[in-house]
């Protein structure tokens, strides 16, 4: 995963230089389908790609993604599904795109009836997460994580941040492993 949109950009046209003009327009014409699950990032990166992927007029959807476009149907990605489809909010659009299929009629990927079926699912399971954590300092985090690992060596960077999160302290995925990987190392 890159860190900003000009690397994203970096990233997407550095493959388009190593393997030609993008096929993504062409795949999807011959499979007569395509679904597609993007991050805002990367779907700004690849625009003129899915522009030219709705020029080609077959069964698209995008989930996901930075902005509607005319000739694709946009599931915009929606934290809210997060509790009944599990997981991070990093991989959140991979699994909207799962229950996206579960709510096809098969064969299809946007036809009215599913787009309903989808519709209402959504908007009777999509629950907004609130959190009401403490923001801390970096010694807090720092105190929080050698304390942990002493009590807890094997745990996982990723669980120490669960447990930290489950005290009610609020600390960014990013600032915790920077923080972590001071303390404790890789």
């Amino acid at each position: 995963m890159t860190s900003s949109s000009a690397q994203t950009s970096q990233w997407w046209d550095h493959l388009q230089r190593l393997d030609g003009a993008s096929d993504l327009p062409q795949i999807a014409g011959a499979a007569g389908r395509a679904l597609v699950v993007l991050s805002a990032p990367y779907a700004q990166a690849m625009h003129h790609d899915l522009l030219a992927l709705a020029d080609t007029a077959t069964d698209v959807v995008l989930i996901g993604g930075a902005t509607d476009i005319e000739g694709i149907r946009r599931v915009p990605a929606n934290a809210g599904l997060r509790h009944a489809l599990g997981g991070t909010l990093t991989s959140l659009n991979v699994r909207m795109a799962a229950s996206w299929l579960e709510h096809c009629t098969p064969g299809r990927l946007t036809d009215p009836p599913a787009q309903l079926r989808w519709d209402d699912w959504a908007s009777q399971t999509a629950r907004p997460e609130r959190y009401d954590r403490t923001q801390v300092t970096n010694e807090t985090v720092i105190a929080f994580i050698k304390e942990a690992k002493s009590t807890c060596p094997d745990a996982s960077r990723t669980r120490l941040l669960r447990m930290f999160r489950d005290k009610g302290m609020a600390c960014e995925q990013k600032r915790f492993a920077d923080l972590y990987t001071s303390t404790i190392g890789r």
